[in-house]
Order: C-alpha cells, then sequence, then structure tokens
C-alpha cells in the first residue's frame, strides 16, 4: 500500500504538468465548443449504430454512414445512397437526427440552461422553505440567521466569493415579510430543489404566529432619463459598478398600501425610463435594479421555455399529421412505388422541411408533388417557419399574447405577465439568439421578401424556351417557382430536376444557398449586447483589421483584464494561427483579450459581413481544391458530370446546409455519392463547419449564464466608450 502511495506521489506532478500542457492546447469552454462537442460526439456514436443496422450487413460502408448522419445532424440534406433502400430503423435514425440537430431545438436548451442557472441563486433559499414547510407547517424563517443563510450560497462566477443578497425585516399589524432580491414573483414551489441535506440546521426553531411571505426587493430609484436604444453614450450620472453607494431602501419599515403600490409601479417601469447604451446595455444600476433586471430576464427566459418548444411541437406535430393524411389519401402512389408508408413520407418530409433539412424518402425528392398545391404550400410555410421566418413568426408571436392580455384583461390582473411580454419585446437579445428588436425584425422580414421575390421571378425568367420547365401547367409552375425559390435558400428541396434548369439559374442558386445564412446571422451578431466586445472593436475605431496579436496590450483602467501568459516559440505561434483559423469564439469574433481605442466611427454591419467572408471564403476554396484533387480520375473519366462547376455547387451546398443537389446521371442520389470516400470525409467535414457559421458569437449574452461578469462587462464597455468621448474632447480642445 505504501509503495502504491509512493507510486502517485512521484506520478503526480507529472500528471498535472502533462494535463497543464494539454489545457493549453485545449479549447476555451464556451458555448462554441459545446456546440461542436454536441455535435461530433452524436455524430460519431450514431454513425456506428447507422453503420450496424444495415441489411444485409454492411450493406452500406461506413463512410456513407457516416455521411448521412452528418447530413442529418447538420440539416445538410446530402444523401449518398438511395433513402428508399434503407431500413426503417435507419430511416427513424435520420428522422430523429434531424430534430436533435435543429437550430430551434439547440436554443431550447440554451434557455432551459439559462434559467436553472438563474433558479440556482435563491435554490438555497427555496429549499430551507420547503423544509420548514414540511417540518413545521407554516413557520417563519428566522431573520436573525438568514443573512447568513444567503451569504453561504454559492458564488455566480469566478469574480465573486458571495452573491450579493440581502434581507430585510419588514413589520406590519398582520403579517411579517422576508425581503429578498426580486428574480421572480413566484411561489418557492416554482424552483426544483436543491438537494443539499445542510440545510435542515438552517430551519428556524421560532414560530411567529403570523404567515410568513417571501417577496422579492424592488427599486425605490425613481426614473432618470428616457430611454435611448441606440445610443452610443448616455447622459446619465456615472458610477463604478461595484459602487460604494449605499442602496436606498426607505419606506421599508412600515410602507402602507399607497406607499407599495408607488414602489411596485416604479420598479415595473424603471426600466422604460431607464438609460441604457446601444444593444440595451444597463450601466450604472443599484444592486437593487441589477436584481431587478436579472429578475426581469429570468421571468422572460420562463417564458420562453414554454413558448419556443410549444411552437417546436406544434408546428412539427400539425403540419406532418397534415402531410401525412393528405398524400395517404390523395397521392399514395409515389410512397408505395419507393416501398414507403405514405403516412411515414408526410411525417418524415414535414419534420425534414421544418428543420430545414431537405431530405426526403422518395427517389425523386418533391418531383412527384409538382402539381399538389396543398403538400407545397404546407412544406414551404414550414420551411419557413424552422429557418428564416422564425425570429419573425415567433415576434409576432410574443406580440400578439402581449396586446391580448391588454385586450382581455383589466390593468391590474396579469401584470407580471403583461410586463414580462413588454420586457421580452423591447431587449430580446438579452434573453434570446433569434428574437430581434422592431427594426431588426422588419429588415429581416424586408430581406426574406426580397430574396424570396429574386428567386422567384428568376426561375419564371430564366427557363424561358426550357422545354423541361414549360411542360409544367402555368398555374402549377408559378407555385413550383415559389416553392423552390423558399427551399434553396436553406430548405433543401426540389421540386424539378437542378440540371434541367438553365446554367444562369444554377448559378443563382449557389449564390443564394452561400448568403442564406448571412440575414438573419448577422442581424443576430449586430443585435449582440456585447458586439463591441465581440468584435474588439467600439464605436468609433477606425482599424479593425489588425491582427490580434499585434495590438497594444489592453488598458487594466478601463476594466479589461490582463492576458494571460502563453509559451513562447514555433509551437507557440502554430497553436495561435490554429485557434485563429478554428475560431472557438464564433465567426467574426475577435479574442476576448483584444481591444480596440476608437478613434472614429464604423460600420459594424459591413464589419460583421467582413468577418463572415473571412470565415467563409478560404475554408470553400481549401476544401474545393481538395475534391477536385481527390476527384481527378473522375474528372478525367466524364469531365462533363463531373465538372468543376458541379463540385461547387455541391460545395456550397454542403456549407450553406441546404442540401440541393445536381445529382448523377445514373442514379438519384446527390452528385457527392459518385465521389471517392476521402472526398465523402471533406464533405462531412465541409457541413460541419458550415453548421456552425450560423451560431450566435461565444460573447453573446444570450448563450452565457447569468453571473456578475456579465455585469462587470456592460460597466467596463460603458467605461470603454466614455474615455473615448473624454479623449477626443480633450483631443478636440487642444
Amino acid at each position: 500500500m505504501a509503495r502504491r502511495q509512493n507510486v502517485f506521489a512521484q506520478m503526480y506532478p507529472r500528471v498535472c504538468a502533462l494535463v497543464s500542457r494539454c489545457h493549453y492546447w485545449l479549447p476555451p469552454l464556451n458555448f462554441i465548443t459545446i456546440h461542436y462537442a454536441y455535435f461530433i460526439s452524436v455524430c460519431l456514436v450514431s454513425s456506428l449504430i447507422f453503420w450496424g443496422s444495415s441489411n444485409p450487413v454492411r450493406s452500406i460502408s461506413y463512410i456513407d454512414s457516416l455521411f448521412l448522419v452528418v447530413s442529418a445532424m447538420t440539416e445538410a440534406g446530402l444523401n449518398t445512397v438511395n433513402l428508399s433502400q434503407l431500413t426503417t430503423w435507419q430511416q427513424t435514425l435520420l428522422f430523429l437526427l434531424i430534430i436533435f440537430g435543429s437550430s430551434i431545438w439547440v436554443s431550447i436548451w440554451t434557455v432551459i440552461a439559462r434559467k436553472h442557472a438563474f433558479e440556482q441563486r435563491f435554490q438555497d433559499v427555496v429549499q430551507a422553505e420547503r423544509l420548514r414547510r414540511a417540518s413545521h407547517g407554516g413557520s417563519a424563517l428566522n431573520l436573525a440567521r438568514l443573512p447568513r443563510l444567503l451569504s453561504s450560497r454559492r458564488p455566480l462566477s469566478s469574480h465573486s466569493n458571495q452573491i450579493r443578497t440581502a434581507a430585510y425585516k419588514l413589520s406590519s399589524a398582520n403579517n411579517q415579510h422576508i425581503l429578498l432580491p426580486q428574480a421572480d414573483r413566484l411561489g418557492v414551489d416554482d424552483i426544483p430543489p436543491s438537494g443539499r441535506p445542510d440545510l435542515n440546521d438552517r430551519v428556524s426553531r421560532e414560530l411567529p404566529t403570523n404567515p410568513t411571505h417571501i417577496v422579492f426587493v424592488e427599486s425605490h430609484r425613481p426614473g432618470i432619463l428616457a430611454r435611448h436604444e441606440n445610443s452610443a453614450t448616455s447622459t446619465a450620472t456615472q458610477h463604478p459598478p461595484h459602487d460604494s453607494r449605499p442602496v436606498r431602501r426607505s419606506g421599508l419599515a412600515h410602507d402602507g398600501p399607497e406607499e407599495g403600490a408607488k414602489r411596485n409601479f416604479g420598479m415595473r417601469n424603471f426600466l422604460t425610463y431607464r438609460s441604457s447604451s446601444r444593444n440595451a446595455q444597463f450601466h450604472d444600476l443599484t444592486r437593487e435594479e441589477r436584481e431587478h433586471l436579472g429578475g426581469c430576464e429570468y421571468r422572460a427566459l420562463k417564458v420562453l421555455a414554454l413558448v419556443v418548444p410549444v411552437y417546436f411541437v406544434l408546428w412539427q406535430l400539425l403540419g406532418c399529421i397534415a402531410l401525412g393524411a393528405w398524400i395517404n389519401n390523395n397521392q399514395a402512389g409515389p410512397p408505395l412505388r419507393n416501398g414507403i408508408n405514405p403516412w411515414w413520407l408526410g411525417i418524415f418530409n414535414g419534420a425534414s422541411a421544418f428543420n430545414n433539412s431537405g431530405m426526403s424518402l422518395l427517389d425523386a425528392n418533391m418531383i412527384p408533388f409538382q402539381n399538389s398545391y396543398f403538400v407545397l404550400i404546407t412544406m414551404g410555410l414550414m420551411v419557413l417557419a424552422g429557418n428564416t421566418a422564425y425570429p419573425i413568426f415567433l415576434r409576432l408571436i410574443v406580440w400578439s399574447l402581449s396586446r391580448f392580455l391588454l385586450f382581455v384583461t383589466q390593468d391590474g390582473e396579469h401584470s407580471t405577465l403583461k410586463d414580462t411580454l413588454r420586457f421580452i419585446l423591447q431587449y430580446p437579445r438579452r434573453v434570446y439568439t433569434n428574437l430581434f428588436p422592431t427594426r431588426a425584425t422588419w429588415w429581416l422580414l424586408f430581406m426574406l421578401v426580397l430574396l424570396n421575390s429574386i428567386d422567384w421571378v428568376a426561375f419564371e425568367v430564366l427557363n424561358i424556351g426550357n422545354p423541361s420547365i414549360e411542360r409544367i401547367p402555368p398555374g402549377s409552375r408559378v407555385l413550383d417557382g415559389l416553392f423552390q425559390a423558399i427551399a434553396v435558400r436553406s430548405g433543401g428541396f426540389y421540386v424539378v430536376p437542378i440540371p434541367s434548369v438553365y446554367i444562369g439559374l444554377q448559378v443563382l442558386y449557389v449564390i443564394m444557398m452561400y448568403i442564406s445564412v448571412y440575414p438573419v446571422v448577422i442581424t443576430m451578431r449586430h443585435s449582440n449586447v456585447y458586439e463591441e466586445r465581440s468584435l474588439g472593436i467600439y464605436v468609433e475605431d477606425n482599424a479593425p483589421d489588425l491582427d490580434p496579436e499585434q495590438r497594444p496590450p489592453a488598458d487594466h483602467e478601463h476594466g479589461q483584464p490582463p492576458a494571460r501568459a502563453t509559451p513562447q516559440g514555433g509551437m507557440s505561434a502554430l497553436h495561435r494561427a490554429l485557434s485563429r483559423t478554428v475560431t472557438w469564439h464564433g465567426v467574426g469574433a475577435r479574442p476576448p483579450s483584444s481591444l480596440q481605442r476608437p478613434e472614429s466611427r464604423i460600420s459594424f454591419i459591413s464589419q460583421q459581413i467582413r468577418g463572415q467572408l473571412a470565415h467563409d471564403l478560404w475554408w470553400l476554396s481549401l476544401a474545393i481544391l481538395v475534391i477536385v484533387t481527390i476527384n481527378t480520375s473522375n474528372f478525367m473519366a466524364d469531365p462533363v458530370n463531373f465538372s468543376v462547376f458541379n463540385v461547387i455547387f455541391e460545395v456550397v451546398s454542403a456549407y450553406g446546409c441546404v442540401g440541393i443537389s445536381v445529382g448523377v446521371a445514373y442514379d438519384s442520389y446527390s452528385f457527392c455519392g459518385g465521389w471517392h470516400p476521402a472526398s465523402k470525409l471533406v464533405l462531412c467535414a465541409v457541413m460541419l463547419r458550415g453548421r456552425h457559421r450560423g451560431l450566435p458569437v461565444a460573447l453573446d449574452r444570450a448563450v452565457r449564464l447569468p453571473g456578475e461578469e456579465l455585469e462587470q462587462e456592460e460597466e467596463q464597455d460603458h467605461r470603454i466608450r466614455r474615455s473615448m468621448v473624454v479623449n477626443r474632447r480633450v483631443s478636440s480642445e487642444a
């Protein structure tokens, strides 16, 4: 035993050193890296299951199994084998992967995780109250022990050793109250227990005669300034984030009903009058106001944790049932000829449409439904609802709920829910990635109509004289053009054979597949609360293109933490190059340590577009070069079908996670089905990379867990902007 301990003692320093070296090479733990880990791990495990489920055994190679799994998970929709030849279990596995890889599915778990993190801030208090109820049937918490209970809760971040909470006693003639920081006006049963057994010792043994109420601290600070949503700076009186000013709590001792009502009204409306910087950054808040702001965000997350899953389930449930029933009753021939149950085809195509996969169990995709108005309209709406129009539909739902409550209820009824819906509409990017402010939503709607109209008109105009298109009846041709316009940007379905359309339209489709993600993702990043911090530039920055390693060190007096020490030498330079290449912090985002001291105003939208282009083009170019090189023998044997343009079309479709393909002349699967196995592996990497180009950056507030670090960053950003204004004034006066 002693010998083993000695061996362990000798090995421990070496193991620690090895772990430390490996930690340097590992990517940072944030939303982007977790997203990558989720997709890669699910694809690897699912590919083994899919490959082992082949019938006959190994009738589908592992490379093809991996490709189909990655294509379904990333919503790319390309297939190297005909899906009609798969077993029912393999088709079901692809169906599940299409759902599990959906961007809405991922966002649901992001909302749930952030909601749970908010609940962690109060779980000890809630557990103690539950134990009190179980043990004493309604007794109160010991007010003398409550401050210790609150101070013993776990910290929110590495920058905080104690949660900023406070408890105050309020005596009245009939009740005793325990005031806690406002996070939500909810019963203690609304938050799950923490499961910590040591809380039994914290329960009070002193039983008051009056019932106890748990309420949350309200702010008593009146509105100071009118709100300016997009102002670069604020003229409000400035204070540091860790203000030593006493928090005003006047009127807490013996407030009557009128004073309490005024205080409640003031807190509910302080966000309307409180000044904020661009993209809804709040600064110079007291502790009470910060706590109330966190409570508003928590209530908003509770609403979204209900609305988004219901939206996700109902659209697919109703759409799949409608499609299955219609196909079974009106056009069961095509699926039966492919050996597929009509109901199963409707369900699979419905989920594929909503999640924008483009996979279909029919070998001919949507071509058999050229004249089926109901199928095309239903699937077109599902394609829009699941991707490009999702932020528009979601905001419309929240706005409709808000207006409905105002219409059917009195002023004092459901006030908390009304305020929460108003908060979601006013500051959507503080709580959700795919919910945008009013102006951004209207812009997104305009871009949606514009791009789809261009595709629709181009389908009709650029195919004039094309016999394969003109043989379709005029009425059906118009609807086919609209459906193809909707599907070509993200849906991935095709209602006419892509090789049959004229080359001009094919070139337009390449462009549209590449820019398909731009309207939503640029809006998402431009409305990010920490957009300036994510880019490493601020409002008047004039040099955004400097390499992060060439930038001057951050100024500590402006709140920027020092950059961590990194090893020197050639391996260190290689690591920095790989870190910039892989972009673990999100597309277009600078590493957290890189900041600029701005000199003049720039266009943030143009910077976001430039960052997206820099992220995309080199990867596409490299992938096309490698794939063309690997398939040289195929090109020499059949230069028409294996032309460079067809390779570009396939790679852009995979990178855009669209799924439209020119196909091959001798079968019904995608063009990549005729490539060498090594080319298929390269395309798998392209699909994974493309699936992650539409994510929010790692610094996006809507994907980060709540904590004091977020509050500090808002204050730091404001102080940096304020210092810019001061420096500019001083230089102008000099």
